[in-house]
């Protein structure tokens, strides 16, 4: 497969990319300008691509999305005051909506799996979820006051009710993880259709291997894919 990971730097999507090149895969990974370079950055499938998304143009940006199975964004905001409150504060959907756009330029639209990393904070109407009273008081307070937290709503949103329908039907999967933890242990995970867990008053946890583990499944896994396709899975550790 050749897949490329944007946000390519951060805790889960370098493990991302170093997973996929252990299963025999190419990868581009996309880092943001000055960002330290992956210990697999002389892997002879491996293509290192400094970059801003946000700075591309349509056509860099569907060059970069030609050709490829599969694309995974593992943007996020840094935990720092600048990466919370700063700009860009719509950077996870702004980059979702240009990644859709550049895949649907590319012709690539029914072809491309688009997998989108998120928070198991983030509903999915379509299943029939909905917060208890708590929960919503506790949403709307976030969605004013954590600007990461609407833009991580509003990225699996445009996929969920815009990005099928206006991009040349785009593949895609919102992959909902739970709090994440840094542990690489190769420990069991399990994956649902919504949460069973209040991700606000009863979090369940996740390690980043096991997200990581989780997207390389969907992004090479037919079975798997055929699961979660237009879907918006929720990931736990056993």
């Amino acid at each position: 497969m050749r897949l490329l990971v944007v946000g390519a730097s951060g805790a889960t999507g370098r493990r991302v990319v170093r997973l996929m090149l252990r299963h025999g895969h190419h990868v581009i990974a996309m880092l943001r300008p000055g960002a330290t370079p992956p210990p697999e950055q002389f892997h002879p499938r491996l293509t290192v691509e400094y970059a801003s998304l946000l700075d591309l143009g349509p056509s860099q940006l569907a060059g970069y999305v030609r050709d490829c199975d599969a694309v995974v964004s593992c943007l996020g905001h840094t935990p720092t005051f600048a990466g919370i409150f700063g700009q860009p504060r719509r950077l996870v959907t702004t980059a979702t909506a240009r990644l859709c756009a550049a895949i649907g330029q590319s012709g690539q639209g029914q072809h491309t799996r688009l997998i989108l990393m998120n928070s198991a904070g983030t509903l999915d109407p379509v299943e029939g979820e909905a917060h208890t009273l708590m929960e919503r008081g506790l949403a709307g307070a976030l969605r004013l006051l954590l600007p990461p937290y609407l833009d991580n709503v509003t990225a699996a949103s445009y996929l969920r009710n815009e990005a099928s329908k206006n991009e040349a039907g785009i593949e895609w999967a919102v992959v909902r993880p739970d709090s994440l933890h840094d542990g690489d242990s190769a420990a069991e995970y399990s994956v649902h259709a919504s949460p069973v867990r209040s991700a606000f008053f009863n979090p369940g946890k996740v390690s980043r291997i096991n997200v990581a583990r989780f997207i390389c499944a969907l992004a090479s896994d037919e079975q798997a894919w055929r699961r979660w396709r237009r879907r918006m899975p929720v990931v736990y550790d056993r």
